[in-house]
C-alpha cells in the first residue's frame, strides 16, 4: 500500500462516520437548508437571529415536533395518521372540560385528573384508528382522514364550539406552559423525553427492529413470526398518545380548550417533518434525528417569514413544497415512477 494511500482510506472513515453521526446525506442536506435560512433571514433581520427569537422558534416547534416524531414511527410502519391534528384538539378539550368538572366549574380542579384522562382519550383515538385500518382492511390514509373529520366533529360537539375552561390559574398548567427546567422550557423537556424514548426504541430493541421489518416487508415479517396486528394497533396507540400529550400542552399554552384553534394544520407539518426527515413513503426507513432536524427547519423558516413581514399565508405554501419536494428527491433516490411514462 502506498504512502498515500492509507491517510485516503483513514480520511475516507472518518469522513463515513462524520455522516453517520450526522445521520447520512438526508440530514446533512437539512443542515445545509437550515444554515442557509439562518444566513438569510438573518441577513434580512438581525433581529431573527436574537437568543429571544430563537427560544420562539424553540417553543413554537415543540408540539408539532411531538407529533412529527411519533408520526416517524408510524410510517416507519408501514402507515400514516392524519388525524392528529384532530386528535390534539380533541384531547385539549377534554383536558379543559375534565379540570373544569372536578372544580368549582371554572377553575381549582385537578390537573392530574383532566391530564390522565386527556391522554386515556388520546390512547383510545389511536387504537380505534388501528383497528379500522386493521380490521375494516380500510387503507391508512383513508381510515385516518375520516377520523380526522369524527374527532374534529366530536371536539366540537364536546365544546359546543367554543372554547371550555380556565386553565391559566392551576399551577401545574402553569408550569407545563411556562415552567423550566435548568434553563430549558418543560415544553422541550417533554419533547426531549418523548424523542429520546422512541429513538432509543426503534434503534436499540427488538420491537423498534420488528417495526422496521413491517414497514420493509409486510409479508416477509409475517411469516417471521411477528404479529403484525398487534404492532400496528400498538403503534397508532403511541400516536394517539403523544398527540393527546400534545393537545395538553396547546391548552396549557392557549388557557382552554379549544376544539380547532392550533390544531388545525399540524397533521399537515408532521407529515410533512417527517418525510423531510427522510421517512419512506412505503415504510420501513427513517429516523428519529432526522425529523427533529426537519421539524427545526420548518419552524425556522415559518418564524423567519413571519419576521420579515411576508404574508403568513405563505408558510402553508412552503409547507406545502418542501412536501412536494421531499417525495420527488425520495422517488428519484429509489427509481421509482408509479405515474406516467419512464425516464
Amino acid at each position: 500500500m502506498t504512502p498515500i494511500a492509507e491517510p485516503t482510506r483513514i480520511h475516507a472513515r472518518q469522513g463515513r462516520r462524520l455522516l453517520g453521526a450526522i445521520g447520512g446525506p438526508q440530514n446533512l442536506s437539512l443542515l445545509g437548508a437550515l444554515v442557509a435560512v439562518l444566513v438569510v433571514f438573518g441577513y434580512l433581520n438581525p433581529a431573527y437571529l436574537s437568543w429571544s427569537n430563537v427560544a420562539v422558534i424553540g417553543v413554537a416547534a415543540t408540539i408539532p415536533a411531538l407529533l412529527a416524531v411519533a408520526q416517524t414511527m408510524v410510517i416507519i410502519c408501514g402507515g400514516i395518521d392524519i388525524s392528529v391534528g384532530s386528535q390534539s384538539g380533541l384531547a385539549a378539550v377534554v383536558a379543559a372540560m375534565v379540570f373544569a368538572a372536578t372544580g368549582d366549574g371554572l377553575a381549582n380542579g385537578s390537573a392530574v385528573v383532566a391530564i390522565g384522562v386527556a391522554l386515556a382519550v388520546g390512547v383510545a383515538c389511536g387504537v380505534l384508528n388501528g383497528l379500522i385500518i386493521i380490521y375494516g382492511r380500510v387503507n391508512a390514509i383513508i381510515g385516518t382522514l375520516a377520523m380526522l373529520a369524527a374527532y374534529k366533529g366530536l371536539a366540537q360537539l364536546l365544546s359546543g364550539g367554543r372554547a371550555q375552561g380556565y386553565l391559566h390559574g392551576d399551577d401545574l398548567f402553569i408550569f407545563v406552559a411556562r415552567g423550566s427546567i435548568a434553563g430549558l422550557p418543560m415544553m422541550v423537556w417533554i419533547l426531549l423525553a418523548v424523542a429520546v424514548g422512541i429513538h432509543v426504541l426503534l434503534k436499540y430493541t427488538d420491537i423498534g427492529r420488528n417495526i422496521y421489518a413491517i414497514g420493509g416487508n409486510a409479508t416477509a415479517a409475517r411469516l417471521a413470526g411477528i404479529n403484525l396486528n398487534k404492532y400496528i394497533v400498538a403503534v397508532y396507540a403511541v400516536m394517539g398518545f403523544v398527540a393527546a400529550l400534545a393537545g395538553v400542552i396547546l391548552a396549557a399554552r392557549t388557557g382552554s380548550g379549544q376544539p380547532t384553534a392550533g390544531s388545525e394544520g399540524l397533521e399537515l407539518k408532521a407529515i410533512t417533518a417527517a418525510f423531510l426527515g427522510g421517512c419512506a413513503i412505503a415504510g420501513g426507513r427513517g429516523g428519529v434525528g432526522g425529523t427533529l432536524l426537519a421539524v427545526t427547519v420548518l419552524s425556522a423558516l415559518d418564524n423567519g417569514l413571519t419576521v420579515v413581514g411576508v404574508n403568513p399565508f405563505w408558510q402553508n405554501v412552503a409547507q406545502g413544497a418542501l412536501l412536494v419536494m421531499a417525495v420527488v428527491v425520495q422517488q428519484r433516490r429509489t427509481g421509482e415512477r408509479p405515474v406516467g411514462l419512464p425516464t
